[in-house]
């Protein structure tokens, strides 16, 4: 169906046209305010620091720009270019199961798909992080950290993958809704294996030494009414200087972790601000809210999905040959990758809402001074910019601006 062949093509074309152009406003924003500290923090941040922040976040957005070509071109040579054809020709003669070839098909694609990303990642690394002062990664420690990935995806992806093949090869027309509670399953058992199975086989993660912050913040956790299985500290300066922290696990195994940079970073008060912050995150249920809607977006992906699996047309128009459900699962991929920059907005805009209040949870807990101060040395030790465009912001931001956000925790 052409009618099919123009709407991909104008969907791919009009995505990375638009995401370029987020991305040239973010740069000429930056630059252009490149010369004076926002006066919210000229008396915290120096012009020096100011500048670092904006020719690293430059230097970022050029190797992205590259990026986001190089993603459009490999769509259009596995579709139209009949990349997805060259390589079913191969995998048709590994076996005498359909199954098997279709998996090893999406295997495949994958690796190459990680392969031809791998450039930029080693640049990311060792050239802007290097170039920046955050870099701690060695060759050795890069390919150690590909390896593992690599194993671990396969051993998680093979079964998943057969298994979803599966599906759509015996269970007909409903194959989508028990794919889909396989897929919530899944994920459920990743947030409850990673924390102690998973992330360890990348970073050492020791309880916590300090005594006089354990019990500041056991006093945080008991007055905030939250239970915790642990609080650790990564050795994450074994990659980077970046500064971080989080929750992670499901349940029983929820764990505190703490970056040894941000403990470096921060002083007492300002960690146990930052931890208020992340509590406000579980007091409101963002991340529940936020699984939720997860789920609810790979409900409806994968019944739309279903649909269009079963046309010949869906395969015909991206120039796919042999037409089976691996080939197709690979250009749904491709199809609503080009469809899902209009949701971004709205996606965007509901984890800014959430970090507002996971901020206001905070500042009613702790000294709001404290979290500000702590705030403002993250974006200045990370190098954030303080100037972004306000476009570029709504599509992309996770966390409000830092003026915006610095704004709030000063209102009462």
């Amino acid at each position: 169906m052409k009618l099919f062949s123009l709407f991909f093509l104008l969907c791919v074309v009009i995505d990375c046209c638009l995401q370029l152009y987020l991305n040239f406003r973010q740069m000429r924003n930056v630059k252009q305010n490149i010369a004076q500290v926002p006066s919210a923090f000229a008396n915290s941040i120096t012009l020096e620091q100011h500048q670092k922040a904006a020719n690293y976040t430059l230097a970022k957005l050029s190797l992205n720009k590259l990026n986001l070509i190089c993603s459009a071109l490999l769509t259009f040579v596995f579709s139209f270019g009949g990349g997805i054809n060259y390589l079913q020709s191969y995998m048709q003669y590994l076996s005498s199961s359909a199954l098997i070839n279709g998996l090893a098909l999406i295997v495949v694609f994958g690796i190459i798909n990680g392969l031809v990303n791998l450039p930029f990642s080693y640049y990311q690394t060792f050239c802007i992080e290097q170039k920046f002062g955050f870099n701690n990664t060695t060759i050795k420690l890069f390919v150690s950290d590909l390896v593992k990935g690599l194993l671990i995806s396969l051993i998680i992806a093979i079964p998943l993958v057969y298994l979803v093949l599966w599906l759509l090869n015996h269970l007909g027309s409903l194959w989508w809704l028990y794919a889909w509670v396989v897929l919530v399953g899944f994920n459920l058992l990743i947030l409850l294996v990673y924390p102690t199975f998973i992330a360890p086989l990348f970073n050492k993660f020791l309880p916590l030494a300090d005594t006089e912050l354990q019990t500041k913040i056991n006093n945080l956790l008991n007055d905030c009414g939250f239970k915790a299985n642990g609080i650790y500290v990564m050795d994450g300066s074994k990659r980077s200087s970046h500064g971080n922290a989080y929750f992670t696990g499901l349940g029983a195994s929820k764990r505190i972790v703490f970056f040894d940079t941000l403990l470096k970073q921060l002083n007492h008060d300002e960690i146990i601000a930052v931890l208020a912050h992340e509590l406000g995150h579980f007091k409101h249920k963002h991340i529940l809210q936020q699984m939720i809607s997860s789920f609810i977006l790979t409900f409806v992906s994968l019944y739309l999905g279903s649909i269009l699996l079963q046309q010949d047309w869906f395969y015909t128009s991206l120039q796919v040959n042999q037409i089976n459900y691996a080939s197709g699962l690979i250009l749904l991929s491709f199809v609503l990758g080009s469809i899902s920059l209009p949701l971004a907005p709205l996606s965007s805009f509901m984890s800014r809402k959430n970090e507002f209040e996971a901020d206001n949870f905070a500042k009613h807990h702790t000294d709001r001074q404290h979290l500000i101060n702590g705030l403002i040395k993250l974006y200045r030790d990370n190098a954030n910019t303080l100037t972004p465009d306000p476009l570029y912001v709504k599509f992309y931001y996770s966390h409000p601006p830092a003026t915006e956000r610095i704004a709030n925790l000063e209102r009462n």
